[in-house]
């Protein structure tokens, strides 16, 4: 591919990953920076307030995650003495810890690629 392209220009290899059902999006790099977020601040509305998405938009993603998933991945808690609150749970740590993993793998085949390529 080198001799196709104009060498006064330069080229980057850019790339973005997720992982899919026939039915929804499961996680990708937005899903994964709520999850994120969400164990940050331990509030969806916070962490939504921080990505500068609407909470419904955000709670729409974290019940898209639950239904998809075997366990919960986030649960939340109304009210009460400790005024409530949301938790990523032990398996949507892995989850995040995973696909961070699997981000690097990505972006460490694309940055070879780019040597290839270019």
């Amino acid at each position: 591919m080198k001799d196709l392209l104009r060498p006064d220009l330069t080229f980057r290899l850019t790339g973005r990953l997720w992982v899919e059902s026939a039915d929804d999006r499961f996680i990708g790099i937005g899903r994964l920076e709520l999850l994120r977020q969400i164990q940050q601040h331990g509030s969806i509305s916070k962490a939504a307030q921080e990505m500068g998405m609407s909470y419904k938009r955000a709670w729409d993603l974290v019940s898209s995650l639950n239904a998809q998933s075997a366990r919960p991945l986030v649960l939340t808690q109304t009210g009460g003495k400790r005024g409530g609150g949301t938790v990523v749970t032990p398996e949507g740590e892995a989850l995040i810890a995973e696909f961070e993993s699997l981000q690097a793998r990505f972006q460490a085949f694309l940055a070879a690629e780019a040597v290839r390529l270019f």
